[in-house]
């Protein structure tokens, strides 16, 4: 596979959930084959550094909510009217919170579905015109959570699920469109967000229990997302393919 199929210059993106964490690392790998990256988040002082910290000064704030409709049309709009049409289209954004099932409250679902489904809907939405333009491609994240039980986690899980069942529809829809639609399932990743809801030893034992003894970097799961965004991964779509140094192939 030649490096060039991996170049992005003179491409565009727009990635959700980008101010720090899984979104920040595959906005910074995206930006440093090239691309002009659209970062949209909700935390406008977090948001601010990390664009300040982008390869190429290529990064640009989108401040905004992704459970808002009208103000994720405004903000994706906006960009690719004045980047002239879209390439690539990264869902990230995501509300953590785990705890039994019937200990959740109603605003606590109501917020993590609005993140972590609607939040893909509208950008889906407001993208996809862009995207039928340049013959673009769509990075869902998922999880490996889909593939097994873990405690306290059945509204996270479900959301996963709906993400991994939308990015086949999507790519079964959008293929006549020259859109390649898939999705990344990560393992266990410390990132900030990881963190507040893993202690240290949660982290060592998944480290114990992956046939590898080692979890993925952020770095890795951006490399993923890249190779999913380029001209290397021109003919799959559809797939969700799992960077988890073989947690699921021994289960959790």
């Amino acid at each position: 596979m030649g490096m060039e199929m991996l170049s992005l210059a003179n491409r565009t993106a727009v990635v959700t959930g980008a101010a720090g964490g899984l979104g920040l690392a595959i906005a910074r790998a995206l930006a440093a084959e090239g691309a002009r990256v659209g970062m949209l988040d909700n935390n406008k002082a977090l948001l601010e550094e990390a664009v300040a910290g982008m390869p190429g000064e290529r990064g640009v704030a989108l401040v905004c909510d992704v459970t808002d409709r009208a103000a994720v049309k405004k903000a994706i709009t906006e960009f690719c009217d004045e980047h002239d049409g879209l390439d690539m289209l990264v869902n990230n954004a995501v509300k953590f919170h785990y705890a039994p099932l019937v200990d959740m409250s109603e605003e606590m679902v109501d917020l993590m579905l609005a993140v972590g489904i609607k939040g893909v809907f509208w950008t889906l939405q407001a993208a996809n015109p862009y995207l039928i333009r340049r013959h673009g491609s769509v990075v869902n994240l998922s999880s490996v959570a889909v593939s097994f039980s873990i405690r306290n986690s059945a509204v996270y899980t479900s959301i996963k699920g709906a993400v991994d069942a939308l990015t086949r529809q999507q790519a079964a829809e959008l293929g006549e469109y020259g859109i390649r639609v898939n999705a990344i399932a990560p393992g266990p990743v410390e990132t900030p967000g990881a963190n507040s809801v893993i202690d240290q030893q949660g982290w060592i034992n998944r480290r114990a229990r992956t046939p590898l003894k080692r979890l993925a970097s952020a770095d890795e799961v951006a490399a993923a997302a890249l190779f999913l965004a380029s001209d290397a991964a021109a003919s799959i779509t559809g797939v969700t393919l799992k960077i988890d140094a073989g947690i699921t192939v021994v289960g959790p």
